[in-house]
């Protein structure tokens, strides 16, 4: 039992002591005659009743605010799990979350008190309330205070799977049609402040330990598992200020794809096995060609990585670095794609990265449509919104089903309208981009299975899983 819900049955206490007493009143006083003592009796009955009303009310207050304090506390442990997670952030989350539990009324608000450990590995939170009582004037009592705390340790950290960065644009994270992102173990989060700036439109749907917008979200509830967290706090890139790799002199190219002049986009029709340099102009792979790159980094300057046809790309130990307008890549759909990034040097857990500056990207399709005549991929859907150009990374291919490592787009825009799982057979897969759209129905499996693969996890996207323990 509350003090405050003691108060109450004392107060009833009293005036049944008054009543035993000879009709006396509250203050001692007693009173005469039978019209007096009915009248007593009748504002005892009352207060008794309605101090049984009031004690329900505070009861069920208190439940509700208790269960709210709970949600936050496990909504803000989900927040310290995040690698990228900030004190502040922790505390914000938590703060809405029991708000949106447990609505104040405008003529009685709560306060609410968030503490974050120094070393973020517990939140705790506390709330008290000033409520009402319908009856209280009978018994002497206008409010009483309810409250309620609880505390979320954290054990471990929980990886941040995918983050989009683009500050402002609807649809910066937009799912439609029956598309979908499976984040097992991991957190999706989106920097947009957009009312709209993570979409789930028709059928499709995203699933993650934590869903985190720092605007809001479209969509039916049924789109999300769990309910994205809206308002979240910004987080700024983790992997900002990353070192790129050198871009050499042009690579030159086994014979007869050496003939094309230097700076022309190059065509792979047969089976070749590639070694690591500056592709100038880019690369396209099409027709049956089985193509194997050897370990290390491929530049593609200036031009798209572009595999077409029924073509196969099989790369283990590899990292992609995507520069210039025409930079960028197209996965077709009946290509078969298996790519793993490099275990060591300067990008180590990186299997996709790109120049930070563009101005006027091509579309990849477009440029794979104007190299073979003959043949048209339909062009990029269109984001909902922008605030800047974005280089178009983009996979159709239904069996693009190992991208191991960390895909790195600042100012890229990953685009997936497969048909098919991508990534489901990968270790783990983590996405920062400005943007990511699917279309159609592709699922995209973000795992977080880090312990089964030697690629390193770059730092700042987050180590290990957790666990968050609640104790009130």
């Amino acid at each position: 039992m509350s003090k405050s819900e003691g108060v109450v049955l004392r107060r009833i206490e009293a005036v049944l002591r008054g009543i035993a007493s000879g009709g006396r009143d509250l203050g001692g006083n007693r009173r005469g005659g039978v019209a007096v003592t009915f009248a007593l009796g009748s504002t005892v009955l009352i207060g008794l009743v309605g101090g049984g009303i009031d004690y329900a009310h505070l009861a069920t207050r208190r439940s509700q605010l208790q269960n709210a304090v709970d949600v936050g506390v496990l909504t803000g442990g989900n927040t310290l799990k995040l690698a990228a997670s900030s004190i502040a952030s922790v505390q914000g989350v938590t703060e809405q979350a029991i708000r949106n539990n447990a609505p104040p009324s405008p003529d009685q608000p709560f306060a609410v008190t968030v503490d974050v450990a120094a070393d973020k590995t517990s939140v705790s939170a506390r709330v008290q309330e000033s409520v009402k009582l319908a009856f209280g004037g009978f018994l002497g009592m206008s409010a009483r205070t309810v409250s309620a705390q609880a505390r979320a340790s954290v054990v471990g950290k929980m990886r941040l799977c995918m983050l989009t960065l683009d500050a402002a644009a609807p649809g910066a994270f937009n799912l439609q049609k029956n598309a979908q992102v499976t984040a097992n173990g991991c957190s999706l989060y989106s920097n947009s402040l957009s009312p709209t700036g993570m979409v789930g439109g028709d059928s499709a749907m995203a699933r993650a330990d934590t869903i985190c917008s720092a605007g809001g979200y479209l969509g039916l509830r049924a789109n999300f598992a769990p309910t994205p967290q809206t308002g979240c706090p910004v987080i700024a890139d983790p992997l900002k200020g990353r070192a790129n790799p050198p871009i050499g002199s042009c690579a030159t190219l086994p014979y007869p794809f050496n003939l094309l002049p230097i700076g022309k986009t190059a065509t792979i029709d047969k089976d070749v096995t590639l070694y690591p340099g500056t592709y100038c102009g880019g690369l396209q792979i099409k027709k049956n060609a089985i193509v194997t790159l050897a370990p290390g980094i491929y530049v593609f300057q200036d031009g798209p990585l572009i595999v077409k046809d029924k073509a196969s790309l099989t790369a283990s130990g590899v990292g992609f670095y995507f520069t210039g307008d025409k930079g960028g890549l197209l996965f077709d759909k009946d290509t078969t794609i298996s790519l793993t990034a490099p275990t060591s040097g300067e990008m180590a857990g990186l299997l996709m990265a790109e120049q930070t500056t563009v101005s006027a990207p091509l579309d990849p399709a477009l440029i794979a449509n104007a190299l073979d005549l003959g043949v048209s991929i339909p062009p990029t859907p269109a984001p909902l919104g922008q605030t800047k150009p974005m280089r178009i990374y983009r996979i159709i291919s239904n069996n693009a089903r190992l991208m191991l490592g960390t895909i790195y787009l600042p100012t890229g825009r990953l685009v997936i309208d497969a048909t098919q799982p991508v990534a489901d057979q990968s270790a783990y897969t983590v996405v920062v981009a400005q943007q990511v759209n699917l279309y159609e129905g592709p699922n995209l499996y973000l795992n977080a299975n880090y312990d089964a693969t030697s690629v390193p996890v770059p730092k700042g996207v987050g180590p290990l899983s957790g666990k968050i323990l609640i104790t009130q």
